[in-house]
């Protein structure tokens, strides 16, 4: 086992260091800035260049960082070690960890669906897959992103024309500035945000990220009225005093928990976006065969139902107990459960066939 989980997170034993911890370690490894991913108090930390100032906004600026461009080999101990998108969010990243000829990835979070804020996935060829599975259920397809925000577009006309405030609310980090940068693409509207994705927002612009014009809500002269305009904020926002400002105001909510049937309604919210920053059930099945990966193992997300989904077709797959969350559970999740019926012969639910073994050649080359 070129790396296990242990109480303290992913362990590679051959280099010393962890992928992700959820505990003070001495090497950390960080796959992206989510705070169910990264967590202060480690000894170092090895991650990607283009993620260094959201590290420094989630665990301070004088965190001991070691940073590395997409593809860039570093020898640990005599493992080497390289990070790949993941296209999650912005610079989140794949572990590429080979030791004596093997060779194993840990995806943290990953997508596969286009996103204009971060780069796209990249398959790679191992021997060991380590995958999430927070989506890891046939009720989960995603539709394509430019419709889903075409339907953001619309209801934000709606709102516009009956003179409310459409409140969008959606995870601070990922979630937020993939709309903002999605919206570009139709209107040129300013948008009002919560203050606690302005730092964030920033960031990204300053990697070159292009997103519609945002103000902050709280800048705006006391007593504004917001009719018509769009607001985009986090969770924490929901059922604050901060929202009062807002008056009679029309929620939404982008998730992939809004692919689940009365969902919005139990929630609460008047709209629901199925809009994720995870894969869905054909993006895991699809990314599984295309690492060539005869063994799986499974963190967190549905991961006994994909475990045994691959099982039953013959990839050696298991799941792991870890600290990750992706998306939060939500009360959906045993519905989603209910929901995921799929008949066997539906062509979408299978492996495609293809050796299950890694050919010598899939290393990835080092850059130039």
């Amino acid at each position: 086992m070129l790396i296990e989980p242990t109480s303290s997170g992913l362990y590679c034993a051959a280099g010393d260091f962890y992928i992700d911890p959820w505990a003070p370690v001495g090497r950390a490894v960080i796959t992206h800035a989510h705070g169910d991913h990264l967590r202060a108090g480690s000894g170092s930390y090895l991650a990607t260049e283009v993620s260094r100032p959201l590290i420094a906004q989630r665990i301070g600026p004088a965190t001991p960082l070691t940073v590395v461009r997409y593809g860039e080999g570093v020898d640990i101990d005599g493992v080497r070690v390289s990070l790949h998108p993941a296209g999650h969010v912005l610079g989140s990243a794949q572990v590429r960890v080979e030791h004596r000829g093997e060779v194993w990835v840990a995806s943290g979070d990953y997508k596969r669906a286009p996103d204009p804020t971060c780069e796209p996935f990249e398959p790679l060829r191992c021997h060991a897959f380590i995958t999430e599975a927070t989506f890891a259920l046939p009720a989960f397809r995603w539709d394509a992103p430019d419709q889903v925000m075409r339907e953001i577009n619309a209801w934000w006309d709606e709102m516009h024309e009956a003179g409310r405030p459409a409140v969008l609310f959606g995870y601070a980090l990922g979630k937020a500035q993939r709309v903002l940068a999605e919206l570009v693409r139709y209107t040129d509207r300013p948008v009002h945000v919560h203050g606690a994705l302005t730092e964030l927002v920033k960031v990204y612009r300053a990697a070159g990220v292009r997103l519609v014009e945002t103000r902050r809500a709280t800048e705006e002269a006391r007593g504004r009225s917001f009719a018509g305009e769009l607001i985009v904020a986090p969770l924490s926002a929901r059922g604050s005093t901060w929202m009062r400002r807002f008056g009679d105001y029309s929620s939404a909510f982008a998730s992939g928990w809004m692919r689940i049937r009365g969902a919005r309604r139990r929630r609460g919210y008047d709209r629901g976006f199925a809009l994720s920053d995870h894969a869905d059930w054909d993006g895991l099945i699809a990314t599984i065969a295309e690492t060539g990966a005869e063994r799986v193992f499974v963190t967190h997300g549905y991961t006994d139902p994909l475990a045994r989904f691959l099982r039953e077709r013959g990839i050696d797959a298991q799941a792991w107990r870890t600290q990750y969350e992706g998306e939060p559970e939500s009360a959906e999740k045993e519905l989603a459960i209910r929901e995921s019926r799929v008949p066997d012969h539906d062509s979408r639910n299978t492996i495609p066939d293809e050796p299950r073994t890694p050919d010598p050649g899939f290393r990835t080359p080092d850059p130039e």
